[in-house]
């Protein structure tokens, strides 16, 4: 089943041309479905992109989803335009009316700052909390999966000396979940963050089940099973430039940054980097979206009641 996007959302025409199939409102309403309702909180700055690399791999499943795009209400981005953000993004405070099977919050550079200290944390507690009664399963995406974490188990996140940057192996731990069904043995990521979540800290937790890791930096995929939340703290979603992107502007804005790791082939910036990662994101969001479907309610109401 293709992807329900609004037809002037500019990920829509990229979708098409890569073969993804989307759904116009019109061809929606013809089919006698109830598609899954899912939410996109996108925390980060280049909100474009980021709607594209998420409408890629809903847009994958097999299932009708829709998706609508969450904007927390106070918050002015910096790098997408208010016209942009009034035409195809709802406010959380109006949002939280509504019911989804599905939610996403991504993350957002702010690992250095203390949770309590970033403007929008407040409003980031309520958000978490309403996930529990108006949410059947809870996607969070690196900071969103740190923040989470804190709000909900008190596990802390460490800052490390130096930005994880690049593309790390990660273990599968757990190779009968149902969020890691077709995955190999083990998998490469992109990394691009300034604090990690370390095992140790997840090991007092029963409730957190700890899906995969890297040796290197950490915790990658948690599952709280109890809660229906999935906490990924890496970027399987990035395209195959994203981190050339943020190693280049970096670069051209004289901000201190090492080569990002197991990334350029023969860490020779000028070759285009490959994407190693794609098949697994698919994967990760397929499965995902398939538990959604199995255990959420028909009647979308019902969600939160038990």
């Amino acid at each position: 089943m293709p992807i329900k996007i609004p037809d002037t959302l500019p990920a829509f025409d990229a979708l098409v041309n890569e073969g993804v199939r989307v759904m116009t409102e019109t061809a929606a309403v013809r089919q006698d479905i109830r598609p899954l309702q899912i939410g996109l909180l996108n925390l980060m700055p280049n909100k474009i992109r980021t709607e594209l690399q998420m409408a890629r791999l809903l847009g994958a499943s097999p299932l009708q989803v829709e998706l609508s795009l969450i904007r927390i209400g106070n918050h002015r981005p910096k790098n997408t335009s208010e016209d942009h953000m009034q035409a195809f993004y709802q406010a959380w405070e109006t949002a939280r009316d509504r019911k989804f099977d599905g939610f996403l919050i991504t993350g957002t550079p702010v690992e250095t700052i203390p949770y309590e200290d970033v403007t929008f944390w407040p409003e980031m507690q309520d958000i978490f909390e309403w996930t529990q009664t108006h949410v059947h399963s809870t996607m969070n995406v690196c900071w969103g999966a740190m923040a989470a974490l804190y709000h909900f188990h008190g596990v802390p996140k460490h800052q490390l000396a130096e930005k994880a940057f690049g593309v790390y192996g990660q273990k599968i731990l757990k190779p009968s979940s149902p969020y890691l069904s077709g995955f190999a043995d083990d998998f490469a990521i992109p990394i691009s963050r300034w604090a990690e979540i370390r095992p140790t800290d997840l090991a007092g937790h029963a409730d957190l089940t700890l899906l995969a890791h890297s040796d290197e930096k950490g915790a990658c995929i948690v599952e709280d099973r109890r809660g229906r939340r999935l906490y990924v703290l890496d970027h399987l979603e990035y395209d195959a430039g994203s981190l050339a992107d943020e190693y280049f502007r970096d670069i051209k804005a004289k901000v201190p940054i090492k080569l990002p790791f197991n990334y350029f082939p023969d860490d020779d910036m000028s070759r285009p980097p490959q994407n190693r990662w794609r098949s697994h994101a698919h994967l990760l969001l397929s499965n995902w979206i398939n538990e959604i479907y199995q255990t959420t309610p028909f009647d979308i109401g019902l969600i939160g009641e038990s």
